[in-house]
């Protein structure tokens, strides 16, 4: 009678972990669909990818280019000027936890926005402010706030952000993804991306992930 009693816990065990691995797994799809996606360019994308992958509620960033005449994209060819593509990121995003208002908030806040076609001593096309939005509501959105800010004179200069549907957006080459993080003390990421984080740090505090306080 003992070896069919522990027979039974064994299967019972052996059932429980089932059941919660499909409930873990059905969880995870329910997430995956109520998160949404924003694609965003704000000069070097190495400088928007290490501010949002910090903030609560940003699943995933990937660098990547968008917006060019060209059927594909790669580092050297969009640093060239010629296809016309932006350097930028791609997030999903909860907006249970950030609205995509508050992502726009971010963004308009971390880079220059006032600034053609330049991001400091970056220079060009494809260091372009620009939001690709995804749907009307993210278009209406962006409209809005982008006129809000103008109206308001919030920067000293109006924004000049390029608001556009979202084109095809291709993943940069591998070596430039966390590439902040994994390269914390090449010149570039002390000199210009630690002030941008710095400052998202500091006027986000409550909207960053607890591993990056």
């Amino acid at each position: 009678m003992k070896f069919y009693s522990d027979e039974m816990n064994f299967d019972m065990q052996i059932l429980f972990l089932i059941i919660f691995h499909s409930l873990a797994q059905e969880e995870e799809q329910i997430k995956q669909l109520s998160l949404m996606k924003a694609t965003l360019g704000g000069g070097c994308f190495w400088c928007t990818e290490a501010v949002f992958k910090r903030i609560e509620g940003v699943k995933d960033v990937y660098p990547g280019y968008a917006g060019g005449t060209k059927e594909e994209a790669t580092y050297d060819a969009v640093c060239s000027g010629r296809t016309g593509h932006a350097e930028v990121i791609q997030l999903s995003f909860d907006p249970a936890i950030v609205p995509y208002a508050e992502i726009l908030r971010i963004f308009f806040k971390s880079h220059d926005p006032t600034s053609l076609n330049r991001q400091g001593a970056d220079q060009g096309t494809q260091y372009r402010s620009v939001i690709f939005y995804h749907d009307e509501e993210q278009k209406n959105l962006a409209t809005q706030i982008k006129k809000q800010l103008t109206d308001s004179n919030a920067f000293g200069k109006p924004v000049v952000t390029e608001i556009s549907p979202i084109p095809e957006f291709f993943k940069a080459e591998k070596y430039h993804w966390d590439y902040y993080d994994q390269n914390p003390n090449q010149g570039y990421c002390r000199a210009v991306i630690n002030p941008k984080v710095d400052k998202v740090l500091k006027d986000f505090k409550d909207k960053i992930k607890a591993g990056y306080k």
